[in-house]
């Protein structure tokens, strides 16, 4: 079954939607976005996830031990890179880890084999900010790579719409939306439930 990280909550509202409806994980965002929350926000919201739902923190460029800092604080379960993290920067982490690359052709997707990590997350390139850009790349792309679907995060420009065309394509172990469930820049309670249920439908 693949599961589903709604990624970039702000408010307890829709933290909560997200939990009800089904997601297996909840993303935080520490790094520069509109999206960004502080340590006693995410501490807040944490507290609407039950220890079943995933608490992942996305970073970008932090040093470790403030990484280190804010995960042991927000109680994490994982942590996700979305910068120029290195080979050598995931192993000093005592964090399971979701290393992100940004998809433009075949070659990013082999940097994956650089890393040791437990999951990559293949997303669009950023436009203002380090992904969130809420544009779909080339899943074909993935495909091709020798990679384990049980590895594999999808995210760029996912919707409702287009979900069961990615899972189909990439069958990966978990899709993560943030922009694709919201109306006019903030997360929207329903668009949550219809995505989650769209990824629910399409394995029935």
């Amino acid at each position: 079954m693949t599961k589903v990280k709604i990624c970039g909550l702000m408010e307890l509202e829709h933290v909560k939607v997200a939990v009800e409806s089904g997601a297996d994980a909840i993303g935080f965002v520490f790094a520069k976005s509109r999206r960004r929350v502080t340590v006693e926000q995410a501490k807040e919201l944490a507290t609407a996830v039950p220890i079943d739902v995933l608490k992942i923190g996305v970073f970008v460029n932090e040093v470790i031990e403030e990484v280190e800092r804010i995960a042991r604080e927000v109680s994490l379960d994982m942590v996700q890179l979305h910068g120029d993290e290195d080979p050598d920067y995931v192993r000093r982490l005592s964090f399971p880890t979701i290393k992100a690359l940004s998809i433009k052709t075949q070659k990013d997707v082999q940097k994956a084999s650089q890393y040791e990590v437990d999951y990559f997350l293949f997303d669009a390139p950023g436009v203002e900010f380090r992904g969130g850009s809420g544009h779909s790349f080339d899943w074909s792309l993935l495909a091709k790579a020798n990679i384990s679907h049980n590895k594999v995060i999808l995210a760029g420009g996912l919707t409702e719409t287009n979900i069961n065309e990615a899972i189909n394509t990439v069958h990966p172990f978990m899709v993560d939306v943030s922009s694709g469930v919201e109306t006019a820049q903030r997360k929207d309670a329903e668009k949550i439930r219809t995505f989650i249920r769209a990824v629910r439908d399409e394995e029935r």
